[in-house]
C-alpha cells in the first residue's frame, strides 16, 4: 500500500515559516540542551568540594532542574518539527485518499443503502 500516492496535476503551495523552522531545529535543540548544561558545569566547577549538606541539596536540586528544563525544551522541539512535518504535507501536493463510494453525492438518499446494495457495489 502507498499512503503517498501523488494526485496528477495538483500544484504545491509556496514554501515559508516551516522549511525555515525546520532547518534550524537541530541548531536549537543543541543550543537548548548545551545551554543548561554549562550552566551546570559552571556551578559545579566554582562550587566547594567541602559544602555543606545544605548546598549538596542545593546543587542536587539544580541537577534536577536543568534535566526538567532540558526534557521540556526537547518536548517543545519535538512539537514544533511534528507541526512543521504535518504543514510541509499539507502545503504538498494532493494525495489520493481512500476511495470510498459515497452514496448521495450531491444529495442525501431518501433510504438508506442494503446490505445487499453494498456487496454489488463492492464485488467486481
Amino acid at each position: 500500500m502507498n499512503w503517498l500516492t501523488k494526485l496528477p496535476g495538483t500544484q504545491r503551495a509556496a514554501s515559508g515559516l516551516e522549511w525555515r523552522l525546520w532547518r534550524k531545529l537541530p541548531v536549537i535543540t543543541l543550543a537548548g540542551t548545551l545551554l543548561p548544561l554549562l550552566v551546570l558545569g559552571l556551578v559545579y566547577l566554582l562550587n566547594d568540594p567541602q559544602a555543606s549538606a545544605a548546598h549538596a541539596r542545593w546543587n542536587q536540586m539544580l541537577g534536577y532542574m536543568v534535566l526538567g528544563a532540558i526534557l521540556f525544551h526537547w518536548s517543545m522541539v519535538g512539537t514544533v518539527a511534528l507541526g512543521c512535518v504535518i504543514v510541509m504535507i499539507m502545503k504538498g501536493p494532493g494525495y489520493v485518499a481512500d476511495g470510498y463510494f459515497v452514496s448521495h453525492r450531491d444529495r442525501p438518499r431518501e433510504t438508506m443503502e442494503s446490505d445487499e446494495e453494498a456487496r454489488r457495489r463492492r464485488s467486481p
